[in-house]
């Protein structure tokens, strides 16, 4: 058999199986559209982060090869958005522009089968989920080198929601132009957060060209995509988005540069086995108070993830407590730690118990 004739064969072969890829996927949304109407009888919520975290662990599990686990979990985040739209279209509103970090953590955790509306601010996406306008939204809550997002606190604590969901998404930064090259560039703009990432890049590449910041990096984008003599900081959405070149690519300055985002919806998630809990507090200024409240969770063998303090508003020197730990809310040993320091408590809120993030 010539080469010609065995590349015409295997041709041939993929051919075949992408009849049965196309046949099961479709025996797949027939039997989510069957689930999708059993759900609408029982008012439930058509996304489900659990099953989905799930369903991710299982095909990973499954994997082996030559596709590299990546692949296999991007090809099945379109599988399973395309399954859920045939059940319910769901809106999806995040921080805007389109483009934008935000962005790329909805479709990482939605896929794109799914109506996304960009918002302005995330006190935005806070009004539209808590009025129902939308189904879902995402917001980012920290950046592993520039820490929390405090407008994403001060909302998570004022706003009647819950975290169904969290997304963590790798940060790489690409400057980009018209032309693709870097003797054209005179300026370089870009949302004050992604210049302080790779400041240090910057100043040694770049160090007499006029750095500016604006709004967002999608805004950086759009304006390099109509002056050719402007450098836009923004990700790699953006080049595509706005049909530029990558003059140079990851130029931020830490390389495991990772911003965690939030899901925000009125569901409560069911435990998946692996779960994080947030909560936020004020506590009763007295002697001891702040030993007091993290006991209850040292004696309930509770790992905490993460605490943060932010001032309360018109009260100098008293705080508001935010606490991320391991475990669901139904689970007794929870129940237990969130009684014992609801005693030292001025105010608690538990902001949402969720899978953690795959």
């Amino acid at each position: 058999m010539s080469r010609k004739e065995s590349v015409d064969a295997l041709r041939k072969k993929i051919d075949q199986v992408d009849e049965k890829i196309v046949e099961l996927l479709n025996e797949r949304a027939s039997l989510a559209q069957k689930i999708g109407q059993t759900k609408n009888l029982g008012k439930e919520e058509v996304y489900v982060p659990g099953r989905e975290k799930e369903i991710f662990q299982r095909i990973s599990s499954l994997n082996r090869g030559p596709l590299p686990e990546q692949a296999i979990r991007s090809i099945y985040r379109e599988v399973l958005s395309a399954s859920r739209s045939v059940e319910a279209a769901i809106k999806v509103a995040y921080l805007g522009p389109e483009a934008t970090f935000t962005h790329m953590a909805a479709r990482e955790r939605f896929g794109s089968s799914v109506i996304f509306i960009p918002l302005p601010s995330i006190a935005d996406v806070f009004i539209e989920v808590s009025q129902g306008r939308v189904d879902y939204g995402v917001v980012p809550i920290e950046n592993s080198s520039e820490g929390v997002v405090a407008h994403t606190l001060d909302m998570l604590v004022e706003a009647d929601v819950r975290i169904c969901a969290e997304v963590s998404l790798e940060i790489h930064l690409f400057l980009l132009s018209r032309s693709g090259r870097s003797e054209d560039i005179q300026r370089i703009v870009s949302h004050p957060q992604a210049l302080a990432q790779c400041r240090r890049w910057l100043t040694g590449h770049f160090p007499h060209v006029k750095v500016d910041e604006v709004a967002s990096t999608a805004q950086a984008a759009l304006m390099a995509a109509v002056d050719t003599t402007l450098g836009a900081i923004a990700g790699g959405l953006a080049k595509d988005f706005y049909d530029l070149e990558v003059v140079e690519a990851n130029i931020e300055d830490q390389a495991n540069n990772i911003t965690r985002f939030l899901v925000i919806g009125d569901q409560k998630p069911r435990p998946s086995g692996d779960d994080k809990t947030s909560i936020a507090f004020s506590v009763k200024d007295e002697v001891g108070v702040l030993h007091r409240m993290l006991e209850p969770f040292a004696k309930n063998r509770i790992n905490l993830t993460k605490i943060e303090s932010r001032p309360l508003k018109n009260k100098p020197w008293e705080y508001l407590f935010f606490l991320d730990f391991e475990g669901h809310m139904d689970e007794s040993r929870i129940q237990r730690a969130i009684k014992k320091l609801e005693r030292s408590c001025v105010f608690i809120k538990v902001l949402g118990s969720y899978p953690c993030g795959v």
